[in-house]
């Protein structure tokens, strides 16, 4: 028999992380797509419509992490990344051949898309921290952020050399060519090994040591870990026995959980999506040009945004976290309400200053708020609810993503853009607050010690 072939250390994070650029992609496929398809199904005066259709891809992701955190843990995280590859193949092919017209079939299709997408958002942080030596997983939770954005980028990129086809070819081959990175994917994960700590769970002790032998190089080390994932496998199964959902609200995890959910809710209703789905209808809106020769703005806040997520990789551990979310949060809150202001000082000015504003958040939003949030979901929460409260995080997440998605058009038809813009500005800055509030600081600190953070807070509340 032939020595077997060693699978490159390269190849498994570069596949383990693909399903971010997939993510990326559907996430921003419908803004180049949606001054088309708005066109060709005469919906400009449909806001209700176009909101639905745009976020009904949010609308399955809440459902697609909750459920795939649960089966990878019952089928293994490979398995379910492959399942998902296949529903994000079905679901682009779906959208790009819906009938003329049918709004509910195109809603059905990105719903099924959202799944996949909610999917990859719990799955790939899930499988890169399980495959990545402890010294590397703060940087891979930026590589995974750096992967969804160059999908956003993509996607971005595609619409606008597709953008002089006719109208209706335009935007269906903008939704279907995501089955394209789908199927790279497919075949890539074919090819990838089990997690794992997914295969030490269920007793594969040799498959395990296996695996890590293609990721570490010392045979002491894989030991090591071995038995550390050992450990901490059997202390998890302890704490889910003792964690119910009541268990997220009882008084020493309180703390943590409303700090972790709370960070994960206001990234979204923050308004960054806003940007991100509607940004050609945006300009529009401002310019009176059409939203299909508006597909270079796309490009530029996808450019920002991949630069950002790179700076991200460079100061993440050299600033505390709540420093980097205040300066953040305080930024991208007066870039959304100074339009609103010069507004009326100045009645004649430039209705494009708007979108230089816009750039100036998103620039901010790239290396603040965007990549922070899931590093601090990733720290914050206790073994005993961690599994539990990372998904109620990512659900509240989603629910923001989807509502803002949905009521963006809603807001823009009954009041003056700037005014809508404001109204997330304001947002941004009750988040300031709640960071300074409610949120320890989670840096260089471990596990045990944030924890002790919730416990002594309690008692303080005791006391007072």
């Amino acid at each position: 028999m032939g020595k077997e072939k060693k699978i490159p250390s390269g190849f498994i994070y570069f596949f383990g992380a693909f399903g971010g650029i997939l993510f990326g992609y559907d996430i921003g496929v419908m803004t180049g797509a949606l001054p088309f398809l708005q066109e060709d199904w005469n919906l400009q005066n449909n806001p209700t419509a176009i909101g639905w259709i745009t976020s009904s891809l949010m609308l399955g992701a809440i459902f697609g992490g909750a459920l795939a955190g649960q089966l990878s843990d019952k089928l293994g995280r490979r398995k379910m990344i492959l399942i998902s590859s296949i529903i994000f193949a079905i679901g682009s092919i779906l959208a790009g051949v819906a009938p003329h017209n049918g709004i509910l079939f195109m809603i059905f299709s990105r719903v099924l898309l959202g799944l996949a997408v909610g999917a990859a958002s719990a799955l790939v942080p899930a499988y890169m921290s399980e495959m990545a030596p402890a010294r590397l997983r703060g940087r891979l939770s930026g590589i995974n952020q750096t992967m969804i954005v160059s999908g956003m980028l993509l996607s971005y990129i595609v619409a606008y050399f597709l953008k002089d086809l006719p109208g209706t070819m335009a935007w269906r081959l903008m939704l279907s060519l995501a089955a394209v990175p789908a199927l790279i994917l497919f075949f890539g994960v074919l090819k990838l090994p089990e997690s794992p700590r997914f295969l030490i769970k269920n007793n594969k002790i040799n498959e395990a040591r296996k695996v890590l032998s293609y990721l570490r190089t010392n045979k002491a080390d894989i030991d090591a870990e071995i038995k550390q994932i050992q450990e901490s496998a059997t202390m998890e199964a302890k704490a889910n026995q003792k964690a119910s959902w009541g268990t997220l609200l009882s008084g020493k995890y309180r703390y943590l959980v409303l700090a972790g959910v709370g960070v994960a809710a206001f990234q979204q209703f923050q308004g960054a999506n806003a940007i991100f789905y509607y940004i050609p209808l945006i300009v529009e809106n401002a310019s009176g040009h059409a939203a299909s020769s508006a597909l270079m703005w796309p490009i530029i806040q996808g450019v920002i945004l991949v630069l950002g997520s790179l700076v991200f990789l460079l100061i993440a551990d050299k600033f505390n976290r709540r420093t980097l979310l205040t300066v953040g949060g305080t930024i991208m809150g007066l870039s959304f309400i100074l339009p609103a202001i010069l507004n009326l000082i100045i009645p004649d000015a430039s209705p494009m200053m708007i979108v230089v504003f816009l750039s100036i958040y998103v620039a901010l939003y790239s290396f603040t708020w965007a990549p922070l949030t899931w590093v601090i979901v990733g720290e914050i929460f206790p073994l005993v609810i961690r599994g539990r409260a990372s998904g109620l995080a990512s659900s509240f997440n989603w629910i923001g993503s989807f509502l803002v998605g949905l009521l963006f058009p809603i807001m823009v038809a009954s009041m003056a853009q700037e005014a809508v813009f404001a109204i997330f500005g304001g947002i941004c800055l009750l988040g300031v607050l709640f960071i300074r509030k409610c949120v320890p600081e989670t840096r260089g600190r471990t596990l045990e010690e944030i924890e002790k953070i919730g416990e002594n807070r309690v008692s303080k509340e005791k006391t007072a």
